[in-house]
């Protein structure tokens, strides 16, 4: 059943909301990265081993899962499949920090995924619904500035949590003694939980700018697709390719870190955890702001000349940064690398969103995750772990194997919304979007 009383004052609320648990997914999904080398230590793992944790479990079901939970998202209450998503994601979490063997954390880091799967489609979906075209990119924008935050806390408080708790064993309440890395896993569950609840108070919007609450079936979908997917391929690959180099720089920089200039936990997420929120908050919100203007002034293409121009800009980064040989260097070329990354991948959603029918939107944006999760979550670390492993065969090399693998990645990503934007505008139109 939808609200069809909801006013323009509720959208910022909403969006607000949507935020905090964009914030808490992150925090649930990128912690693990500040934690590599405790978790390496007591589990005996190799950098490949981690990275499964780290992405390709993780991935599996967030990616393919995604699929009939966007059809869900399609057909069934919004609010109600988040707020479930998350409880369960939640759960997942605190079950990985209740075993220390490996194939269970595997099992839990999948059910991370299973929850997480619900997030974006019904997101994207809701904020479609809530905002008017015109003022749909800066709420993704805004939306999106969620996982760089989440990304940027679970560095800072898994940081700063880990230095305050003993070395070794922890006692917590009805658990017993764990490790001080399990301690945050298990601290992260009942905070989902509440932010689940807080979810579920959403009102639920009428669907669709065009008014129609009818859901579309499988083979209209198929049609849609059939007629535009040289954009849409082009947009997500572009995405996804880009994602690839986000996780595979911030899931082993903590590494890299610890590894070349031998910074621990805390000092090292202190400060890459503020350089991911400012940073990349700075540059979703400014891919917002420009793709808006841009589309503003008739430019059709305007969202995917955002993207070009962020992903040009990475490159050189994603060379130098790595093989900086002081920290503070280091460190200012990473943060010029993540406000163009996240301006790349700012721009996306709002750009495929605007030739997908409100209906179709859930199952759109599912495909999207599928695209940048196997891409960027699954195999981004992995890529990178197995340079390291394989080629150099020395877990110090891991600067070099970013400096190789990140603007690889990136090149592709730059090709493919080159691809897109050669047929993106027609799209647009046939749409009928102004």
């Amino acid at each position: 059943m939808t609200d069809r009383s909801i006013g323009p004052r509720y959208a910022p609320y909403a969006l607000a909301v949507l935020m905090v648990a964009y914030v808490l997914a992150f925090v649930d999904r990128q912690v693990l990265n500040l934690l590599v080398e405790p978790i390496k230590h007591d589990l005996k793992l190799s950098d490949t081993g981690i990275s499964l944790l780290q992405g390709l479990s993780f991935a599996l079901f967030l990616s393919i899962g995604g699929l009939p939970i966007g059809r869900l998202v399609d057909t069934r209450r919004r609010v109600t499949v988040l707020s479930m998503g998350i409880a369960f994601w939640s759960i997942a979490t605190g079950c990985f920090g209740l075993t220390r063997i490996y194939a269970v954390m595997l099992l839990s880091r999948i059910g991370v995924g299973v929850g997480e799967a619900t997030m974006t489609p019904s997101a994207y979906s809701l904020l479609g619904d809530y905002f008017p075209p015109r003022r749909l990119g800066i709420a993704v924008g805004i939306y999106s500035m969620g996982a760089f935050i989440g990304s940027g806390l679970a560095m800072i408080l898994g940081g700063a949590i880990l230095g305050m708790l003993p070395k070794g064993d922890v006692s917590l309440p009805l658990v017993g003694a764990v490790r001080n890395w399990q301690a945050i896993f298990l601290l992260l569950m009942p905070i989902g939980l509440g932010v689940a609840l807080w979810v579920a108070s959403l009102r639920e919007p009428r669907r669709g700018a065009g008014g129609s609450d009818e859901t579309p079936g499988w083979g209209e979908v198929r049609r849609y697709f059939a007629a535009h997917w040289r954009p849409i391929l082009g947009v997500d690959a572009a995405v996804g390719f880009t994602n690839m180099a986000a996780y595979g720089l911030l899931s082993w920089t903590p590494a890299m870190m610890a590894r070349t200039f031998q910074m621990g936990p805390a000092a090292a997420g202190w400060r890459l955890g503020w350089i991911v929120i400012l940073a990349c908050s700075a540059g979703t919100f400014a891919a917002g702001l420009a793709g808006d203007a841009l589309r503003s002034r008739g430019r059709e293409t305007g969202r995917l000349m955002v993207m070009a121009s962020a992903l040009a800009a990475a490159i050189p980064l994603a060379i130098a940064a790595p093989l900086m040989p002081a920290p503070g260097l280091f460190l200012a070329l990473t943060a010029a690398l993540l406000f163009c990354l996240s301006a790349a991948l700012g721009s996306g959603p709002a750009t495929v969103q605007e030739i997908t029918p409100g209906r179709m939107r859930g199952i759109q944006h599912a495909i999207a995750v599928l695209t940048a999760n196997l891409l960027g979550l699954g195999l981004g670390p992995t890529i990178v772990a197995l340079i390291t492993d394989r080629i150099f065969a020395r877990p110090a090399a891991i600067a070099w194997s970013l400096a190789i693998a990140l603007p690889l990645m990136l090149l592709i990503a730059l090709g493919c919304c080159a691809f897109a934007m050669k047929v993106y505008a027609s799209a647009l139109r046939r749409q009928q979007i102004p």
